[in-house]
């Protein structure tokens, strides 16, 4: 890593990060007794230094985190990382940020780093608050007399008075986020980088992280922003990079980027392949909006409507179950029965049936639907699973003025009223 002295912030050439990941040959077991006896050869082994280790124990596997990266960001950019989940995005900053090595390639940095990455990194846990934002100080290159000038700027803005002499690992996550935060924003870096450990923080403490990275920015310096929270990204963030599987797929305007990401979803996941069953086949499953045109982009705020198109081959009482889930855990179950053509014994032909998910009902999210075809009494079935995904991304109206992480596989906009007793 070098720094260079132009308008460039960072400049990224051919970086790659490589990890090496060994697997270890497993023998079978036929008995508890068997798994005790091999697990003690292995320890004796490893004890005995001039014991050798057979070349066919273990395989190494290579795999690159990130490939052939290349970007440069000018000072002042405010700068959203984007990607699926695996992308790259957290092993970027941290090669960024010189927590790790890279492989191979070049980074030029024009200026100071401070990060905020995931919790738990940045202080250590045996100091008190006040004794790390001076230690985090020292690393940035300050003097104690300029650390001390900022010093009750980054208190009053985190909010942890009370516990500036508590050591950091008695700290609730939400108050380590605070002081992190605060150090790194108010400490002058001229680069500043942040995971997505914002959600961790209260709704009003992450207003006022949004807006000291915009004031940040608008000082000249640099933004480099990771988060799933579009909204966030959106309110913040001027330019982005878009990552898939380690590579940079686009660097541009945040907006040409969200862009890109939702077509990079959409061709990832439309893919369909017909599915056959005895008595009809599903030809074709697409999501829709209410006029029948594909959805390139789904947001919390997009009405869904699931559209398949299916064979009947044989007379009957052809109908289907659709089982929607999130992350591999269960979330809805849905029949045709309310359908009118329900109970009627269909002539073989094509058919198209159509679920409608409303908008404001699903969170943001990868979501997977399993199906299932059954003919007359829910008899012979024949079970697809995982036949379709797709992402649901965050949209503004159901979230309001607030920008952390909201939990659950479905997040419905439900009516509440207040009055007083």
């Amino acid at each position: 890593m070098s720094n260079s002295h132009s308008g460039t912030a960072i400049k990224v050439e051919n970086l790659g990060k490589k990890h090496l990941i060994k697997h270890e040959k497993q023998e079978p077991y036929k008995t508890f007794q068997d798994l005790l006896i091999n697990s003690g050869k292995k320890i004796i082994t490893s004890l005995n230094p001039f014991a050798e280790k057979k070349a066919d124990d273990e395989s190494t596997e290579e795999f690159w985190a990130l490939k052939d990266v290349n970007f440069e960001i000018n000072k002042g950019d405010k700068v959203g990382i984007i990607g699926r989940n695996g992308a790259g995005k957290s092993t970027l900053l941290k090669v960024l940020s010189r927590i790790t090595e890279p492989t191979t390639g070049k980074i030029h940095i024009n200026g100071r780093i401070a990060s905020l990455l995931e919790v738990g990194t940045g202080f250590h846990p045996e100091l008190t608050g006040r004794e790390n934002i001076f230690l985090n100080g020292a690393i940035l290159g300050m003097s104690r007399a300029e650390i001390k000038a900022k010093f009750d700027e980054i208190v009053a803005f985190a909010e942890v008075e009370k516990f500036l002499d508590t050591p950091v690992k008695r700290y609730s996550s939400g108050m380590y986020v605070r002081l992190a935060f605060s150090v790194a924003a108010h400490l002058e870096p001229e680069i500043l980088v942040v995971d997505e450990v914002l959600a961790v923080g209260d709704v009003e403490f992450q207003k006022k992280c949004l807006g000291k990275m915009n004031d940040v920015a608008e000082e000249g310096r640099t933004v480099l922003f990771v988060s799933h929270n579009f909204a966030s990204l959106k309110a913040l963030c001027n330019k982005g990079i878009l990552l898939n599987k380690g590579q940079v797929i686009m660097h541009s305007s945040l907006n040409d980027v969200v862009e890109q990401y939702s077509k990079l979803i959409e061709k990832k996941d439309q893919r369909f392949s017909p599915l056959i069953a005895d008595s009809a086949d599903i030809t074709s499953i697409q999501l829709c909006n209410d006029k029948g045109k594909v959805l390139k982009h789904i947001d919390t705020d997009t009405d869904i409507y699931i559209t398949l198109d299916y064979r009947i081959k044989r007379k009957g009482q052809i109908n289907m179950v659709i089982n929607l889930s999130k992350d591999g855990q269960f979330v809805f179950q849905s029949f045709n029965n309310f359908d009118s053509l329900f109970y009627t014994k269909k002539e073989p032909g094509d058919y198209r049936g159509v679920c409608h998910i409303p908008k404001q009902f699903l969170n943001n999210g990868q979501f997977t639907f399993s199906m299932t075809v059954f003919e007359e009494n829910y008899s012979n079935p024949k079970v697809f699973l995982d036949v379709f995904s797709f992402a649901v991304e965050d949209g503004p109206s159901i979230r309001g003025d607030y920008f952390g992480g909201i939990l659950g596989s479905v997040r419905p906009k439900l009516h509440w009223r207040t009055e007083r007793l």
